[in-house]
């Protein structure tokens, strides 16, 4: 697959996928190679295949959710309570870089197809699970989904008002996370396979790439001996002040304040005498002493005409500071539109599509290739006929017996 630019090799160009994923977190990595030029050869199980393509919101019996996460990818459905099906699976192994799966626990292994089955029959193989809990851990036989993702990795406990219940945030934090954490370990996989030439087993957890993102809440709890016990914050940061969210005339902004930017907010305001106010002369004093200092930040932000003129008189004074954007707020953003973030997409159901774009840019590839997702089973007699030399024949005789189903439109 070219670039359309300059006529170079997509990065991923040649590498070969065997897709086994479903829903988000796995469809993520896979989406995500797609783009970069990855054969992509999504496995799905009969009769109903991924079963985000009964996710909504669905149109003449079409799934936007599953169109924005399986785009570009090839589809071969296959009926896997038949041994035939399995061993094309087997066959197809052998001839792919890459294996990735996120089903649930002991799936790949009752159906023989775990790592330590797939590297005899080819030994260069990288395969990467995703999971909630880890294939490696004790607590692997547990099903998650993202937010259960979020309620153990502490995040659901960080986020609310402090004496509300937690909340969950309403994105797929985990699963996309996760996914593009796969996504990086099978990069650097296939680079060390190209100095190695030795295969690997990534086990990606949801909760671990959650974890993972906890800035100081870990370090600072265990350094002070649990004498500083992390939180959830409510709109004001504990730690830090000014920051949080802040009322507007007409919405809502998030501001942050650190030392170097603390003068700049007092002169903003027209109070250059709080910048020595011993209330609030260091960082320590401005959180000791938040509960005075947020109303004025707030009443000063309220006396504007405006939220456009409050914005600017923010960015006036180098104020860290943003909207707080609605989603219908961003899909007609110009930021959204020249990143190519809100991103219109082609569908033959659907038509038109706005999905959020592709966020890895890179100045060799500043352009994208043109991807469709697939109907149930539209691959299976490329898939095999181009990979593993089926005949017409013997493919549609793998139609005519069930083995491999398709969706015709």
């Amino acid at each position: 697959m070219a670039n359309a630019e300059n006529g170079a090799q997509l990065m991923l160009s040649g590498v070969k996928v065997l897709d086994f994923t479903q829903y988000l977190a796995g469809p993520t990595v896979t989406r995500l190679m797609a783009e970069m030029g990855a054969e992509i050869i999504k496995i799905e199980i009969a009769p109903m295949g991924d079963p985000s393509r009964l996710l909504p919101t669905i149109k003449n019996g079409r799934s936007a959710y599953f169109v924005q996460q399986n785009r570009g990818k090839k589809s071969l459905c296959l009926d896997l309570a038949q041994p035939r099906a399995g061993e094309i699976i087997k066959e197809l192994a052998a001839k792919v870089d890459v294996v990735v799966e996120n089903f649930g626990p002991g799936v790949m292994q009752r159906k023989g197809f775990e790592y330590e089955d797939l590297k005899k029959i080819n030994p260069r193989l990288i395969m990467a699970s995703i999971s909630t809990f880890g294939r490696k851990s004790p607590l692997s036989h547990k099903t998650g989904f993202d937010m259960i993702a979020q309620a153990f990795s502490g995040m659901m406990h960080m986020t609310g008002e402090p004496d509300g219940p937690p909340t969950f945030v309403g994105m797929g934090l985990a699963d996309v996370g996760s996914g593009v954490h796969a996504f990086a370990a099978i990069g650097y996989a296939l680079f060390h396979r190209e100095r190695t030439g030795i295969g690997q087993y990534i086990d990606i957890s949801m909760i671990d790439a959650l974890y993972h993102a906890h800035d100081l809440n870990v370090q600072t709890y265990t350094m002070t001996n649990g004498e500083f016990v992390p939180k959830r914050m409510g709109r004001f940061h504990n730690q830090i002040c000014p920051a949080g969210v802040y009322k507007l005339p007409q919405g809502w902004t998030f501001i942050l304040v650190l030392d170097r930017q603390w003068s700049n907010i007092a002169r903003a305001m027209g109070r250059p005498e709080l910048i020595d106010d011993p209330r609030f002369k260091t960082s320590a004093d401005r959180v000791t002493n938040r509960d005075q200092l947020n109303p004025i930040v707030q009443d000063w932000l309220l006396s504007f005409k405006d939220d456009e003129a409050a914005l600017a008189a923010l960015d006036e004074f180098r104020i860290p500071a943003a909207p707080v954007m609605s989603i219908a707020d961003t899909v007609s953003h110009p930021y959204f539109k020249e990143r190519g973030m809100a991103r219109n997409v082609p569908d033959p159901i659907l038509g038109e599509v706005t999905i959020p774009g592709f966020p890895l840019k890179f100045s060799a590839y500043p352009d994208l290739p043109h991807l469709e997702a697939p109907l149930l089973g539209q691959h299976g007699s490329e898939i095999l006929g181009s990979h593993l030399g089926y005949s017409a024949a013997q493919v549609e005789e793998l139609f005519r017996s069930g083995v491999m189903r398709r969706e015709d439109r």
